[in-house]
């Protein structure tokens, strides 16, 4: 069976519609229909958009830590051989952070609350 569920279906209509998105996805390598998932959820963030995510552990103590970390990045009248995506600074916060113990921070962007990473 396909990893698409009914729910995704629903844009489309009739039977044969439906058969025809199954049997496409289900013809797919994993590799092909996780990189088309993956470019079907990809958000488009404006600029100045304001990412945030927050992560949690315990320490030693049994003393649970939260950590929280919001961003955002405007590239004014930039060259593009010098603009910073928000996914270069969130991937450079999750080494800094994995550097310190911290599990992977996921950023959501606002006010649509998609996923940045």
């Amino acid at each position: 069976m396909s990893a698409i569920s009914r729910r995704s279906l629903i844009g489309y209509t009739g039977t044969t519609a439906a058969g025809a998105v199954i049997a496409g996805t289900a013809s797919a390598s994993p590799a092909q229909a996780a990189q088309t998932e993956s470019a079907s959820t990809a958000a488009d963030f404006p600029e100045g958009t304001l990412f945030g995510g927050r992560v949690g552990r315990s320490t030693n103590s049994d003393t649970p830590a939260d950590l929280e970390i919001k961003f955002s990045v405007t590239n004014s009248e930039t060259p593009a051989g010098y603009v910073v995506t928000p996914q270069e600074i969130a991937d450079a916060l999750n080494e800094l952070i994995a550097s310190r113990g911290w599990p992977a921070i996921t950023f959501y962007g606002t006010p649509a609350p998609a996923p940045l990473n």
